[in-house]
């Protein structure tokens, strides 16, 4: 069964085995959660939800191939702060992301979402 990820395994050992898995690490240690695999998607999607009506969130398909977003989901879903890339500079990105209270946090919608409700 080498290669398998099986439950209760370590972190160190899963990113042993996948290194690019280390980053989603970093994000769960933060504070975000991960939605099951679906059969038949090549993707992984994770969130963070702050206090309010704040929500990030990262979609990626490879390590190459990421999407990080921040989400205003009071008033419809606007976006608020995105970046694409690498999922190395996506999470980057995101842990470096200001909390939405702080002054320094994005506020303005750039774009609308769909309906997440």
């Amino acid at each position: 069964m080498a290669g398998l990820i099986m439950p209760g395994q370590g972190h160190a050992e899963i990113v042993k085995a996948y290194p690019v898995l280390r980053y989603l690490v970093d994000l769960r240690e933060g504070g975000w959660r991960f939605l099951p695999i679906e059969p038949g998607r090549d993707q992984i999607d994770g969130y963070r939800q702050w206090p309010g009506p704040w929500r990030d969130g990262i979609r990626f398909q490879d390590e190459d191939d990421a999407l990080g977003l921040r989400l205003r989901l009071d008033d419809g879903v606007r976006i608020t702060w995105e970046r694409t890339g690498t999922l190395a500079e996506v999470v980057n990105e995101l842990l470096i992301l200001p909390a939405p209270d702080s002054r320094l946090a994005p506020r303005l919608a750039k774009g609308h979402g769909p309906d997440l409700r």
